[in-house]
């Protein structure tokens, strides 16, 4: 299969024969340095700049102003959706590809619905990830199956609120029910309320398979 790009309206013209400039946001210094490998190869395209996390990505978008951000969801302080948040309220115009190790259609659809045109796993990044470029650089929006298809496949499931994020949270961190309770000043009874809808919610009967779900859609962090 291959990825999806999905239209979207055409950017303004970056000038003939420029290459695209490409800003990379990761913490991880081996991957920034990869991902620079490879697309230093190609005579499209040009890395402008690095950020460690995402206040720094947020700041040096304001000065290189670059074509393509290459954007990672978890890193130290701001996180990546924050920043992307951030740079798009700006800047509505700026193209930014999630790059992440987690499939979870939750956060997928986090990124998308914050801003971001292109959402690519680590793991494919040899096989996607000038594809990516290139396309959301165009004026599309990349897409991988895997991803679009988990997305599609939790359309119509009723979402958690907020307060049910919560609760399931504080659940994962160890959490018993008095002191989540506690925590949130609610009755213990209202706590149990909430987490028989989280678990028919997720289709889970207890509250390990509730955590193991749910971080596995990227509905809550471990």
């Amino acid at each position: 299969m291959h990825p999806i790009d999905l239209p979207a309206p055409p950017p303004a013209d970056p000038g003939a024969g420029a290459p695209i400039r490409i800003l990379i946001a990761d913490d991880h210094p081996m991957l920034r340095e990869g991902v620079s490998a490879v697309i230093e190869m190609q005579p499209d395209m040009a890395i402008v700049g690095e950020a460690r996390d995402g206040e720094e990505a947020i700041e040096r978008f304001e000065a290189l102003r670059p074509d393509v951000t290459l954007m990672d969801l978890r890193m130290p302080g701001t996180s990546g959706v924050t920043a992307i948040e951030a740079i798009r309220k700006s800047h509505p115009e700026a193209r930014i590809i999630v790059l992440t190790t987690f499939t979870g259609d939750a956060q997928a659809l986090h990124a998308l619905r914050a801003g971001a045109a292109g959402y690519l796993l680590k793991s494919s990044l040899r096989r996607d990830l000038l594809d990516a470029i290139r396309s959301v650089h165009s004026g599309r929006r990349h897409l991988q199956p895997e991803i679009a298809a988990d997305i599609a496949f939790h359309a119509i499931d009723d979402p958690l609120s907020p307060r049910e994020i919560e609760i399931l949270q504080l659940i994962a961190n160890g959490n018993a029910n008095k002191e989540i309770g506690r925590t949130l000043q609610l009755s213990e009874d209202t706590i149990k309320s909430h987490i028989k809808n989280i678990f028919a919610k997720l289709y889970v009967s207890d509250r390990t398979h509730a955590v193991t779900v749910a971080a596995r859609r990227g509905i809550i962090d471990l």
